[in-house]
């Protein structure tokens, strides 16, 4: 099992903070003194400064005022805290709009967004990347022996795309670069159809009316987001090469394809916001949160990550405005650390007085408080934090995956069929499959389909529907060498450029790795009824049954209604030491859960928590300190957790465990082995 050294500088402990602005109380000092008081006393260690200070800190072009940052970075010292300091490129100053409106974005009506909402700035403008840069470098010249200083906030949630004549212009030359000739392009793109041929590079724009067009612009997109984001790493870099660098990330945000976004980053660190006031499944909710952790945590091999945002109370900007339950909050934050982050922190450290986010959740409210709830469960899990620094860097021992791919994910969503969006659910249907596994408690990494297949044992490719080079003879390889693989309806109908395979579905040589032809993809109406057989017991078939036909496979499964009655629905075949399984039609969690049963026993994928656990979820994680067991009750009643054979510490209470331990409603534990 891998162990990791810290993902900030100089960090030996559990990180817990937040976002901290100081800027917006500089008239009132006092207020800066108590938030340091308040600060000690919650047990919080680590702050993110600076994200949204740009005119604090460069009222004027040229004139630049760091007084009161550097009196916040020498208390912060002083306390023996970590700042993850940020460049300031999420809201750009109002003077630099006034001076160069070159720097507003353009919108996808060709309209220049007039200054006012953050993250609008033109991906291309030079003048901006001057501006930047010479902020960027300021900032990194002037703190880069700070004892504070541990790490880079690079901007702020990165989103949007620009559609000025310039990034037009940029994305000619990028397509010329990935196509060579407007022959491969067109080729590419199908352009045939419907008299779509190019015959100069200018006709091109974002709003060509191909779908892989559209695709490529998304790329694009994603290109110009991580050329951004690396100018501003150099800027900072070249001061501080030896301090990592971050951005905050969204979970499954669709605008930008958040593995080339890792590439850029030195850890992963990521924004969550469970609706618990629209979801009232808390399972539910567990699973698509452990989901995005254990996607965070495989994008860099497996290196602890870091919770940047999270609310420790209401979120403002949700339905609701829902308060969280008792033990909610320590069963959030926990979920993350059993998944591999080493530190949660906080939007925001105190409430704001005015403007958008003033109804936010913070650790500290208007009152300036340390008696409310939310105070109270923030210093609790730095004092939990605090008894279990040794678990910082361990890893977590995944043997199956479940791959999450954004490019396929457009696909879906640009594609005009089959089915309309609300049918396709691509985002749903990972989850569905990643839920039937997590709530047999088996640890999952979630990679996408580029990601290293090898150190896995069950690898699981829900609707991959697009494959891109050299993926089927990697999952050929992976099956060969005895893995066990999982596919399923709409997988390998078309290569990276949406274009359908000539040779039959699965196309790319894979009917021969599952050894089954996918004659037709059906789609089942609300108001037909489908099911298929599978052990004696029947299941519920919806949106989707694929009519496949068996080549050598070994069919597991069949529908039993309609003219589908009697065909395959689900087939297993062996190639080389490993099997390959797929699923033709789209079913409940239930079908999933039975048959996953059965593929982790036969293929010996150990559970974390033995059976018998409803209601109850855990994650382990493995390193040179030890073995650290969480326990999740995702349920609003108290349960008992049937423990694995051992004896375990409380973390939080030092009590000895074996055998069971009692959990309150949404309550978790950490037990050391």
């Amino acid at each position: 099992m891998n162990h990791y050294g810290p993902i900030i500088r100089h960090a030996a402990e559990i990180l817990h903070g937040g976002d901290y602005n100081p800027d917006q109380w500089l008239e009132n000092p006092k207020i800066i003194d108590r938030d340091f008081e308040l600060m000690e006393k919650s047990g919080c260690n680590t702050f993110s400064v600076g994200i949204f200070s740009w005119t604090a800190l460069e009222p004027a072009p040229g004139e630049y005022r760091f007084d009161w940052l550097d009196r916040i970075m020498d208390r912060m010292a002083e306390h023996g805290f970590h700042v993850i300091l940020a460049t300031p490129s999420g809201a750009k100053p109002a003077w630099l709009a006034t001076a160069y409106p070159e720097v507003c974005r353009v919108d996808a009506d060709r309209r220049r967004e007039p200054y006012g909402s953050r993250h609008n700035h033109c991906w291309s403008s030079p003048v901006y990347r001057e501006r930047l840069g010479a902020i960027n470098a300021k900032l990194a010249e002037r703190y880069a022996d700070h004892p504070a200083l541990s790490a880079w906030h690079i901007s702020n949630e990165y989103s949007g795309a620009c559609y000025c004549e310039r990034c037009i212009d940029r994305f000619r030359g990028w397509l010329k670069e990935r196509y060579g000739t407007l022959e491969n392009l067109n080729r590419a793109w199908c352009n045939a159809f419907w008299s779509h041929l190019h015959t100069g590079w200018n006709e091109i724009t974002p709003w060509g009316g191909s779908e892989c067009n559209t695709l490529d612009w998304r790329r694009f997109t994603t290109f110009q987001c991580c050329d951004f984001m690396k100018f501003e790493v150099d800027t900072v870099k070249k001061f501080t090469p030896d301090i990592p660098a971050t951005t905050n990330m969204m979970g499954f945000f669709e605008g930008l394809d958040y593995w080339r976004v890792a590439e850029v980053c030195d850890f992963i660190s990521d924004d969550v916001y469970p609706p618990w006031d629209t979801q009232p499944d808390i399972r539910m909710l567990a699973a698509e949160i452990s989901m995005r952790h254990d996607m965070h945590r495989s994008m860099k091999g497996g290196k602890p990550f870091l919770i940047m945002e999270s609310a420790p109370s209401a979120t403002n900007w949700c339905p609701c405005h829902r308060l969280k339950r008792p033990n909610q909050h320590r069963f959030e934050e926990l979920c993350a650390v059993g998944h591999g982050a080493d530190g949660t922190l906080y939007f925001q450290w105190r409430k704001s007085r005015g403007n958008l986010e003033r109804f936010h959740g913070a650790v500290v409210d208007h009152a300036g408080s340390s008696e409310t709830r939310v105070f109270r469960d923030v210093a609790e899990l730095g004092a939990l934090y605090r008894k279990c620094p040794e678990l910082c860097g361990s890893g977590y021992p995944a043997e199956a995956a479940v791959v999450f791919d954004w490019e396929n994910y457009w696909s879906f969503s640009i594609s005009s069929g089959p089915g309309d969006t609300r049918q396709k659910k691509y985002v749903e249907t990972v989850l569905e499959h990643y839920r039937a596994l997590w709530t047999q408690n088996v640890p999952l990494d979630v990679i996408e389909s580029l990601s290293d297949f090898s150190k896995y044992r069950l690898l699981v490719c829900p609707m991959l529907l697009m494959l891109k080079p050299g993926v089927a003879e990697r999952l050929k390889a992976f099956v060969s060498g005895g893995g066990t693989l999982v596919m399923t309806c709409l997988s390998g109908c078309e290569d990276e450029s949406g274009r359908c395979f000539l040779d039959g579905w699965p196309g790319d040589g894979l009917m021969e790795l599952f050894g089954i032809w996918n004659e037709e993809i059906g789609g089942i109406p609300p108001f037909d009824r489908q099911s298929l057989r599978f052990g004696g017991r029947e299941y519920e078939v919806v949106e989707y049954a694929e009519r496949i036909h068996p080549r050598g496979a070994q069919v597991l499964a069949e529908y039993t209604s309609d003219f589908y009655a009697g065909a395959p629905a689900v087939t297993v075949n062996a190639s080389g030491n490993g099997k390959a399984y797929y699923i033709a039609a789209r079913t409940r969690e239930a079908f999933l859960a039975d048959l996953y049963a059965g593929i982790i026993s036969e293929i010996g994928i150990k559970p974390v928590l033995p059976a018998g656990n409803d209601g109850i979820c855990g994650a382990l994680r493995v390193g040179r300190g030890g073995e650290w067991l969480f326990l999740y009750n995702y349920t609003g009643e108290k349960r008992e957790a049937v423990l694995p054979a051992g004896k375990f510490t409380v973390v939080g209470s030092g009590a000895a465990a074996s055998g069971y331990l009692m959990l309150p409603p949404y309550g978790a534990e950490i037990l050391k082995k």
